[in-house]
């Protein structure tokens, strides 16, 4: 009897990875699409990781001079560090219980849409150079390719709150969060406020359903809690499209003005619309002032 939960879980893993090559595969296709440019090549800046070795020039600094490099050759070479000040990318999507809805309007789920747009979005990074992480995983950042597929399997996995906590983020990094965002304004608000008060550039993503959006029902329908035991029963469903629409009007404005005084940017996305068609439109913030990843701006 006792090996009944076990049986199941293992299905329900073997299940979730052999979903995750075609994630990946996907996630990565859609990256191919968007070009960066020459948007986070690597370059040189105070860091600890080696990048590379270069001629001495007149005016670098004597310190910085690789003698056993030098003393091999007839030239004297300077040792360059990767830049570090903003070349992590930290992602984030949702695993609450209300990101697993699908209408019949979409083709996917939002958890599996969010977790779609991040590991693209991670797939850009890598192949910029840049370092990629998971908001609360355990791996470190990296930039190979083998990060990425980490995150994927970390994230098929993750279980816990609705939102992110801020963990130990260099300043001038950027984070990219995903979920539904149907938490309180003020939860919301405090959960962003932790990332940004570490100097943190960062973008809020909002992954809704189409059908959460248009309210498309009609008739007498009862509504239940994803997370909870509420239900609402209701009469006459189209009378309440219009209330409905202002309410969710007033929520996303909210979630607009919370990213704005944070000095984050903000898009909305519907799961019936396209993966590539966001990237585009994130490719206009990445490279902005603050952050060689993303800038500040909104999009909706």
């Amino acid at each position: 009897m006792s090996s009944a939960p076990a049986i199941l879980l293992t299905d329900r893993a073997e299940a979730a990875s052999r979903a995750l090559p075609p994630l990946l595969v996907e996630a990565e296709r859609i990256a191919a699409t968007v070009i960066l440019g020459v948007h986070g090549r690597k370059r040189s800046g105070p860091g600890e990781n080696f990048w590379q070795y270069r001629t001495y020039s007149f005016g670098d600094p004597v310190q910085r001079i690789d003698w056993h490099k030098s003393a091999r050759s007839d030239r004297v070479f300077i040792r360059e560090n990767e830049w570090e000040a903003a070349n992590t990318l930290w992602l984030w999507a949702s695993p609450a219980p209300t990101m697993t809805f699908k209408s019949h309007l979409a083709k996917t789920t939002k958890r599996d849409r969010a977790m779609l747009i991040a590991l693209a979005l991670g797939a850009l990074a890598v192949r910029a150079h840049e370092r990629v992480a998971a908001v609360g995983s355990p791996f470190a950042p990296g930039h190979a390719r083998g990060s990425l597929a980490r995150i994927a399997e970390w994230m098929q996995h993750q279980q816990g709150p609705g939102l992110p906590a801020a963990g130990p983020m260099q300043r001038y990094s950027s984070a990219v969060l995903l979920a539904d965002f149907y938490e309180r304004p003020d939860d919301i608000r405090k959960a962003v406020t932790g990332f940004a008060a570490s100097g943190v550039n960062g973008h809020l993503i909002q992954v809704t359903d189409p059908a959460e959006e248009t309210l498309p029902y009609a008739g007498r329908m009862e509504f239940r809690e994803m997370a909870g035991p509420l239900r609402f029963l209701a009469g006459k469903t189209e009378l309440l499209r219009e209330a409905y629409a202002e309410k969710f009007r007033e929520h996303r404005e909210a979630l607009r003005d919370i990213a704005f005084r944070a000095g984050w940017s903000f898009t909305a996305h519907r799961t019936d619309r396209s993966v590539a068609q966001l990237l585009m439109l994130l490719h206009g913030l990445i490279g902005g002032a603050k952050s060689r990843a993303f800038g500040v701006g909104s999009i909706a």
